[in-house]
């Protein structure tokens, strides 16, 4: 099951972290159409924030069709959801690890790796609008 977690010092209201997160999971696989998100109190007891914030996020995510609630026994992926999983690659993935290690041993904090990927991004895919669902 999905586990949430938060970045106090993102900017980015906390609803809309757990929208991106749900998001995110669908791209990697970690989230399959029939899987069910945590229930509004275990997230927002694991949390430590408000049940309303997480029935705002689930709510946003439903909108966008990407989930639906059934009363009673929780909050799922839609089945039929397109999943545009991004393919396994171990080697890139190996690679971002260990320059994320090295990037810490040189000092750099979270948000410094996260504006140098962010930058990155930016550069190489000019072409994106949006931020990744």
């Amino acid at each position: 099951m999905l586990e949430f977690y938060l970045d106090r010092h993102a900017g980015i209201p906390t609803y809309l972290q757990l929208v991106q997160q749900v998001g995110h999971a669908l791209r990697v696989g970690a989230l399959h159409p029939g899987d069910r998100l945590p229930t509004v109190k275990e997230a927002s007891a694991q949390l430590a924030i408000n049940p309303n914030t997480v029935l705002k996020a689930y709510r946003e995510l439903e909108r966008g069709g990407l989930v639906e609630a059934h009363p009673g026994r929780g909050t799922f992926v839609r089945v039929g959801v397109a999943v545009p999983a991004v393919p396994d690659h171990p080697v890139l993935r190996d690679q971002l690890t260990a320059w994320v290690d090295r990037a810490q041993a040189a000092g750099l904090s979270a948000d410094d790796v996260v504006a140098l990927v962010n930058t990155a991004v930016r550069r190489s895919y000019p072409q994106r609008t949006g931020e990744v669902a």
